[in-house]
C-alpha cells in the first residue's frame, strides 16, 4: 500500500527543482518503462505497476524496487490524465558519449512536445548527444520523457552557454538551420558535426548566429512560413546523416 508522503513524494518529481536535487525522474506506460528497465545502464528507484503488468513481467517481479498498486493508487501518483498500468522512477542516466561524429544544438527550445520528439529523431539516427541552450525546456519533464519513448535513456542532454560552448569547439562544424541557406542536398558536411536548431518562433539568438558559418535550408515549394522544430530535424537529420 502506497502512504500519502510516498505519493506525495512522486508527485514533487513534477517539478524540475525536485527531479534537479533527487536526481530522478519519472516515465509513465508499458512501452517506455519495459525498454528503460532493459538498458542495462538505466537504475530504477521504483516501479509502480498494476497487477497484470507484473503478470507480465515475471522476471523483475522480486526486485527490491518492484511495487504492486491498484487502479486508484495508480491515478494518484499518475501524471497523465488516463494512467497506463506502470509508473517508473529512475535515475538520471549517465551516458558515455564519444567526442566525434554527430550533435544536436538547441536553441530555445521551449515546447516540451518538440524537445521529446527530438530526442526521439536523435536516437532513430544514433545520435548520443543533444547540446540546449540554458533556457530549453527540461529533458525530464514528464511530458518530454513521455514523447520520447524510451529515447531519453540512451540520449544525453547537457545544458550549457551556447555562445561558450561553440568558443569551446572551433574543429566541430555547426550547420544552423535557416530559411536562408544551403540547400540540404548541396551540402558539404565535416565530421564532427553539429546541427543548430533556434527557437519555434524567433529562430536562433543573433549573438549565437554571429559565429556560425554554415547555414542549410530546407527548400519551401508552398506557401507555409516555417516549418515545426523537431520536424526540420528531422528532415535535415534524413539528407545529412
Amino acid at each position: 500500500m502506497m502512504t500519502k508522503n510516498q505519493a506525495k513524494y512522486i508527485q514533487s518529481l513534477s517539478h524540475k527543482k525536485f527531479r534537479d536535487e533527487e536526481g530522478l525522474f519519472v516515465a509513465e506506460g508499458p512501452k517506455t518503462v519495459e525498454e528503460l528497465l532493459r538498458l542495462p545502464h538505466m537504475r530504477p528507484r521504483l516501479v509502480y505497476a498494476l497487477p497484470e503488468w507484473w503478470q507480465l513481467h515475471a522476471e523483475w517481479q522480486q526486485q527490491p524496487w518492484a511495487q504492486v498498486l491498484d487502479e486508484l493508487a495508480l491515478a494518484r501518483i499518475s501524471f497523465l490524465k488516463t494512467p497506463n498500468q506502470v509508473l517508473g522512477v529512475f535515475e538520471k542516466p549517465d551516458l558515455a558519449i564519444r567526442p566525434g561524429g554527430w550533435q544536436i544544438v538547441l536553441d530555445g527550445i521551449q515546447d516540451p512536445g518538440n524537445l521529446g520528439t527530438i530526442i526521439r529523431i536523435a536516437d532513430w539516427f544514433g545520435i548520443q548527444q543533444l547540446i540546449c541552450s540554458e533556457d530549453c525546456a527540461d529533458a525530464f519533464n514528464p511530458k518530454v520523457v513521455q514523447s520520447t519513448m524510451a529515447s531519453i535513456g540512451r540520449v544525453e542532454i547537457l545544458y550549457t552557454d551556447l555562445i561558450a560552448f561553440v568558443e569551446a569547439h572551433p574543429h566541430r562544424d555547426f550547420i544552423a538551420a535557416t530559411l536562408e541557406g544551403t540547400p540540404i542536398k548541396e551540402a558539404k558536411v565535416h565530421l564532427p558535426a553539429a546541427l543548430v536548431i533556434g527557437n519555434e518562433s524567433k529562430g536562433i539568438r543573433p549573438e549565437l548566429r554571429a559565429l556560425l558559418h554554415h547555414f542549410v535550408t530546407i527548400p519551401r515549394i508552398g506557401a507555409a512560413e516555417s516549418l515545426n522544430a523537431a520536424v526540420a530535424t528531422g528532415i535535415i537529420l534524413g539528407q545529412l546523416v
